[in-house]
């Protein structure tokens, strides 16, 4: 679930890649872009979007809020998510995380007043992020081509897929007459507070050669990462992992000019 943010920060912030059933090419961090052209277009009207609507928004709930305020709705907002990666953790195998998941969550609905506090993590509950594309990576599914989704920015077709399956485990699907109004309200709150996480990373992407480049190479960098759980192979060159420590840091080596 991404946010149009994310178009413009996502990748550098992070928050997959070409791949198959072969460990050498579910690692590649390699750029697989043959829908450049239509992509380039999508980036630049959600690139309008943000810059013009999302942004400024999220610059006022910034400084309208209080930290403390705005760290109760993301903590409401990450544990009314939490399911997803639950469910992703068991598929994945990983069944004492996804036990201690399971447990997290119990714990941070009830005695953290339905996710505002994190009494969890004070217990060695630690937060864990999976989704389904991460998912379909460890069967060994391929990445596909890199997508920049309207509105929702940056994508493959792998990951896209697993956020389709991941819908019905969060609370902005099954729209009906009576909470449609509740859910769209509450996603719009979503997305303005996951952007205005990210507004600390503006100026990298704004300065970037060719943002388009930088924001895709980022974004393909951290799936990888998130979808190995940080075990990046030391021989692949390609791969830093104090860039992976900081993915701010990452600039790609080669760009194009953004008017191409």
């Amino acid at each position: 679930m991404t946010t149009l943010g994310r178009i413009l920060v996502a990748g550098s912030l992070a928050l997959a890649v070409s791949g198959c059933a072969s460990q050498s090419a579910a690692t590649s961090a390699e750029a697989y872009d043959p829908l450049q052209p239509v992509n380039r277009v999508f980036y630049r009207v959600n690139d309008l979007g943000d810059r013009y609507i999302l942004r400024p928004v999220a610059v006022g709930y910034s400084r309208a809020l209080p930290a403390q305020v705005r760290t109760g709705v993301r903590n409401f907002f990450s544990n009314l998510l939490y399911p997803v990666t639950i469910a992703n953790a068991f598929l994945q195998g990983k069944f004492q995380q996804s036990g201690r998941d399971g447990a997290r969550f119990l714990l941070n609905s009830t005695v953290g007043l339905g996710g505002l506090f994190d009494p969890a993590s004070r217990v060695g509950l630690t937060e864990n992020d999976e989704d389904f594309g991460q998912t379909l990576a460890v069967w060994g599914v391929g990445d596909g081509p890199y997508l920049v989704i309207p509105i929702f920015g940056p994508s493959t077709v792998r990951n896209a897929v697993g956020d389709i399956v991941d819908a019905p485990l969060t609370p902005f699907l099954n729209f009906t007459d009576g909470d449609l109004g509740w859910r769209l309200g509450a996603w719009a709150i979503y997305q303005v507070d996951g952007r205005s996480g990210l507004l600390d990373a503006d100026d990298q992407v704004f300065e970037a050669y060719d943002p388009y480049i930088f924001v895709r190479d980022a974004y393909l960098q951290n799936r990888l990462y998130r979808s190995l759980d940080g075990n990046v192979p030391e021989d692949d060159s390609y791969l830093d992992d104090s860039e992976f420590d900081d993915p701010e840091d990452y600039a790609p080596e080669t760009a194009e000019p953004a008017g191409e």
